[in-house]
């Protein structure tokens, strides 16, 4: 299984959207700094994750949402909609 997933700066308060097999291991190693692009922003906290079958499908699903570079888009998707 494969999963997209939302995190959360708790420093100042933006989104990060990847993907990943291992969401558990994924939130440690933002956490820990070992990703350049949320190092400088730790801590990170997990607000969204969703399931795909394939990595392919996960990756469509993460890119489709990074490519509309909006917030509001992000909040309507952790409200439910």
């Amino acid at each position: 299984m494969y999963w997209i997933y939302i995190l959360q700066s708790q420093k100042n308060d933006r989104y990060y959207i990847g993907s990943s097999n291992d969401i558990e291991r994924r939130l440690a190693e933002h956490n820990r700094g070992k990703s350049p692009y949320t190092a400088s922003t730790r801590p990170w906290k997990l607000v969204f994750s969703k399931e795909f079958a394939t990595l392919k499908a996960a990756r469509q699903f993460e890119h489709s949402l990074k490519k509309q570079k909006s917030r509001k888009v992000i909040e309507e998707l952790l409200a439910g909609g």
